[in-house]
């Protein structure tokens, strides 16, 4: 019964490929390119208006060095997005519940934001460590804290995504199980069943969205507090 419940999340392999690198291209395809007319279609313009809206809610406390991340910050959130939703679907793969992409994301930006903060502020970035009026005893003991701290925050940002994500994909598929099985026996029961199982969809559906906003928000906090 395990097994087959993490099944789902086993990368999927056809003709000794492995499906993770379409499914982690698909995404790009899908999303309209923008034209030469005047006036654009409404798809166009609800993407247009939702990388403004989120650029600019993301960037507003940064500075100036740091709005140069927008492109990438706002190119990641739609690759995220994307590819939690399209994980919703019947019969797909998610390749964000894989810890390893998850981390292979988080790492690099967190590196990126942390060699920053040292090469054009090395004394702010440093006293982060040790807040200003410690007492002496207890400076060893907080930077070692404040170190630790420091070097979770990008295996907080990779779990917490694939953990939101995976429990998500698990309820859904132990409910919709629930409700197959007792269909023949309890109509009744599993149509209630039915019920809450499209509720968990739809919240499924919020879960993708948020954790992709997330990730990018907590990126662009690390980004404000090396900038």
């Amino acid at each position: 019964m395990m097994l087959s419940l993490f099944d789902q999340f086993m990368s999927p392999i056809f003709l000794g490929m492995p499906l993770i690198i379409i499914a982690m291209t698909f995404p790009c395809l899908i999303f309209p390119s923008s034209t030469t007319r005047w006036l654009n279609n409404r798809l166009l313009t609800l993407q247009s208006w939702f990388l403004s809206y989120f650029t600019n809610q993301l960037f507003l406390p940064l500075n100036l060095e740091g709005r140069k991340w927008a492109l990438m910050f706002s190119s990641l959130m739609l690759f995220l997005i994307s590819i939690n939703m399209m994980g919703l679907l019947p019969y797909t793969f998610t390749p964000t519940t894989q810890l390893s992409l998850n981390m292979g994301l988080a790492v690099p930006l967190w590196l990126a934001t942390v060699i920053i903060g040292m090469r054009n502020q090395p004394t702010i970035a440093l006293g982060h460590l040790l807040p200003e009026g410690t007492p002496t005893l207890l400076i060893p003991v907080l930077i070692t804290i404040e170190t630790i701290s420091l070097f979770i925050r990008p295996l907080a940002l990779g779990v917490r995504l694939t953990a939101n994500l995976t429990a998500g994909h698990l309820l859904i598929q132990l409910i919709a199980t629930g409700a197959f099985v007792m269909m023949p026996l309890m109509p009744a029961v599993a149509l209630l069943t039915s019920a809450l199982l499209f509720m968990l969809t739809l919240l499924e559906i919020a879960v993708a969205m948020i954790q992709a906003y997330v990730f990018m928000l907590l990126l662009s906090l690390y980004l404000q507090e090396n900038t």
